[in-house]
């Protein structure tokens, strides 16, 4: 756990202060709860329910511990982030405010898989049981709920792709 959160200072480049930063705190705590023995688990349960919720009204961002992250996971600008306890993240992938990864419909359940080295801009929504590739950019204020193959981008709503264009 202390790894992950060492890990995850440097990528929020050393600031304390970043919402951000105390989200994946209580996130890792979390993760690092599920794995211990059940009286353990049981003993902290509680304590993890305060912090989420205290996280949660702090930052406006839900990032249950469920959900699985890669390392190197940036969170810009926390406010009004949520992501779904079964969505996955690959590695070195960015959210900024006001993201929404999950649920496409109650009715069918299945939340987004994203790749690796995803940049998702402010705004975007991700619905359903899709896949993201890898290094792909997500637009500002895209809804994408079909997939996107790798080195691709997704513009629009609802997102169409596009090739994507390296300087």
């Amino acid at each position: 756990m202390f790894e992950n959160i060492r890990a995850d200072m440097r990528v929020q480049e050393r600031t304390w202060g970043s919402l951000g930063f105390w989200v994946l705190v209580v996130y890792r705590f979390g993760r690092w709860r599920v794995g211990l023995p059940v009286v353990f688990r049981k003993l902290l349960s509680p304590l993890y329910s305060i912090f989420f919720k205290l996280v949660q009204m702090a930052s406006g961002m839900e990032l249950p511990c469920e959900t699985e992250i890669g390392e190197g996971f940036v969170i810009d600008h926390a406010f009004g982030i949520v992501i779904s306890g079964d969505a996955r993240i690959g590695t070195h992938c960015r959210v900024r405010t006001g993201v929404v990864i999950g649920l496409n419909r109650v009715e069918s359940p299945g939340s987004p898989v994203i790749g690796n080295h995803v940049d998702i801009g402010a705004g975007a929504k991700i619905l359903g049981r899709i896949t993201i590739g890898d290094n792909v950019l997500i637009g500002a204020n895209a809804v994408v709920i079909r997939d996107v193959p790798s080195n691709s981008m997704a513009v629009g709503v609802p997102a169409v792709v596009r090739p994507l264009i390296k300087p």
